[in-house]
């Protein structure tokens, strides 16, 4: 089985478990992203639960320890007005060499502690992303992305890599391999709803990790693993006016 390809298609991560709206434009005017604090535990646990439900949900220990370890790296959108809380991102920085391609979600990150978090490496790792329902077509999903990508020109990291959910696979796996799967997604012959968003957003597909997050029933337990490098143009020019 030939890998797929990897350019985006012209139509049209896990990163644990965003199921972002692909139909989404940039909303910059519409979300501010900044650092996560601790006042924002609680409403955190909310969205990680209705995302990820009970038993994938990120637990407060967990969140309270992401921000001692890389503070920068966990950001939240929130509505510039209200201040409510509308997605919530969680990175670490790993030496990507230190990791086969295809290593699954729960040792890249300490199975969600991030304690192999090494501000000496090479690579933003996406440990999770998650976005509320009910803002869907506001751009959170793109505003942190680009959050993300700020971050990774600031510390003059080489790329952001991340296993991407493919939460409609279930549904054809009787017929479709995985790796089949995200070929036509890749293709734009498939739309998925986290893929098919994160190649809208520059992604290109690396692999596909069989035992990726076995909690993502959606997906089979799979992941398409994907990678994002700044164009030389971004990395000589400011970063933008995301709110740190």
């Amino acid at each position: 089985m030939n890998p797929p390809r990897t350019s985006t298609p012209g139509a049209g991560s896990p990163d644990r478990g965003e199921e972002p709206d692909r139909t989404e434009t940039p909303g910059r005017d519409r979300v501010l992203v900044r650092p996560t604090a601790p006042g924002d535990i609680p409403d955190l646990l909310k969205l990680s639960r209705t995302i990820y439900s009970e038993e994938g949900s990120w637990k407060a220990r967990e969140l309270l320890l992401h921000q001692e370890i890389f503070p920068e790296g966990q950001m939240v959108a929130v509505g510039p007005r209200s201040g409510r809380i509308l997605g919530m991102v969680v990175s670490l920085i790993v030496p990507i060499r230190r990791w086969p391609v295809d290593a699954p979600w729960r040792e890249i990150t300490d199975h969600g502690r991030l304690t192999t978090h090494d501000p000496e490496g090479d690579t933003l790792y996406g440990a999770g992303i998650a976005v509320r329902r009910d803002t869907r077509g506001m751009g959170v999903g793109s505003a942190l992305y680009r959050a993300r990508e700020d971050l990774l020109l600031r510390l003059g990291l080489e790329r952001i890599r991340a296993g991407a959910r493919i939460s409609g696979y279930r549904e054809v796996a009787d017929r479709l391999s995985a790796w089949e799967y995200v070929d036509q997604v890749v293709r734009g012959e498939r739309s998925d709803p986290t893929l098919s968003f994160q190649l809208a957003q520059g992604f290109r597909v690396l692999a596909v990790a069989s035992d990726y997050l076995r909690t993502d029933k959606a997906s089979l337990g799979y992941a398409a693993v994907v990678e994002w490098t700044p164009s030389p143009e971004a990395c000589s020019s400011p970063t933008s006016s995301t709110a740190f």
